[in-house]
C-alpha cells in the first residue's frame, strides 16, 4: 500500500493584475457570495501576492495558484501554472 507523501495545499484560480516586480506578481482572486440579509449573489476580490520565479507570468493572464509556507511577508503562495495568456498580437 502506497502512502501518498505529499500534503493537500490549497489551489485556487485568479486573474494577475500586476507583474512589474521581480519574481513576484499580484493576483486577484473573485469569489461568489450570497448576502446574509438579502440572499443575492455578490462578488469578493481578495489580491494575493505570488512567488514567479521565472517571471513567466504577465498581467491578465488566468493562472493556477497554490499555498506555500511563508516566503517574504507578503508572499505565501506560488504560481503552479498558467492556465489562459492573455498576450498582445
Amino acid at each position: 500500500m502506497a502512502i501518498d507523501n505529499q500534503k493537500n495545499t490549497r489551489r485556487t484560480t485568479g486573474v494577475v493584475v500586476s507583474d512589474s516586480m521581480d519574481k513576484s506578481a499580484t493576483v486577484a482572486v473573485q469569489r461568489r457570495m450570497k448576502h446574509p440579509l438579502y440572499n443575492k449573489y455578490i462578488y469578493k476580490t481578495t489580491k494575493i501576492m505570488i512567488h514567479d520565479e521565472e517571471n513567466a507570468s504577465k498581467s491578465g493572464d488566468k493562472v493556477t495558484i497554490k499555498e506555500c509556507k511563508p516566503i517574504s511577508k507578503n508572499k505565501a503562495w506560488v504560481l503552479d501554472q498558467i492556465i489562459e495568456s492573455k498576450r498582445a498580437e
